[in-house]
């Protein structure tokens, strides 16, 4: 017997929608990187994008959300153990964790440029 809850899927579903709407409230870059990705998405359909580059297209704006999810996570959990307290241990993780965000952003960025250039110029 396992000290944590079992929960049913349903419940599941319910705690992950609940954190991608805290997610969606408190954090400013989500939503910006949300509101670029779809418009990218729909700008790819347009064009006509094939299968494969839609799918390189949503793993890559995957990849840039995921990393803004986990980095606030993480933000969140350890403002929670430090009581919002400076530390420095704590700003480094942080800003390693932000340094994903922005290398996944980058390199979503260059995927774009290579996607969109061969399909406007191919």
């Amino acid at each position: 017997m396992s000290k944590y809850k079992k929960t049913d899927f349903i419940s599941s579903m319910k705690n992950a929608l609940r954190g991608v709407a805290l997610l969606w409230k408190s954090e400013k870059n989500f939503r910006f990187h949300v509101m670029i990705g779809l418009f990218v998405f729909l700008l790819a359909l347009i064009l006509g994008f094939d299968e494969t580059d839609l799918s390189i297209l949503v793993l890559t704006i995957t990849i840039v959300l995921l990393c803004e999810m986990f980095n606030t996570a993480l933000e969140f959990s350890l403002d929670s153990v430090f009581k919002n307290k400076y530390s420095k241990l704590v700003g480094m993780a942080k800003d390693i964790s932000a340094g994903a965000v922005m290398l996944s952003a980058v390199a979503s960025v260059v995927v774009g440029l290579i996607l969109f250039g061969n399909n406007l110029l191919g």
